[in-house]
């Protein structure tokens, strides 16, 4: 069974340009807020799996869409939220749409915290 999805305004489309990353709190949860270059905007989980650091204070370089989450130097391939160092850990990734004037992100309904834990 799947469950139902909240759609939540989560900022203003003109406070995320591209090229940027951003973080918010959605309905209680951290989310980060990617907008590619090229114009695909992503949302993840806004907490690093490996301890729980923040990941919007991490370095972000948007050349090549890599995130350096700044507890550890975990890196972050921000076009698919998959790990590049280590691998095998994979960012929570949250629905997102994006209309004219707001991003929203989907909030599942399934009583669930949606933040993966890197399990070596």
């Amino acid at each position: 069974m799947t469950s139902q999805i909240r759609w939540v305004n989560a900022v203003d489309r003109d406070e995320l340009w591209e090229g940027d990353i951003l973080d918010v709190e959605v309905e209680g949860e951290q989310v980060l807020l990617v907008h590619l270059s090229g114009g695909d905007v992503k949302a993840y989980q806004g907490m690093c799996p490996h301890q729980e650091v923040l990941l919007a204070d991490g370095e972000w370089d948007e050349d090549s869409a890599v995130l350096l989450c700044g507890g550890h130097k975990w890196e972050f391939d921000m076009k698919t939220g998959a790990g590049l160092n280590p691998t095998g850990c994979q960012l929570y990734e949250y629905p997102i749409r994006v209309t004219e004037n707001q991003v929203e992100v989907g909030i599942p309904q399934d009583g669930q915290r949606h933040h993966n834990r890197f399990q070596p």
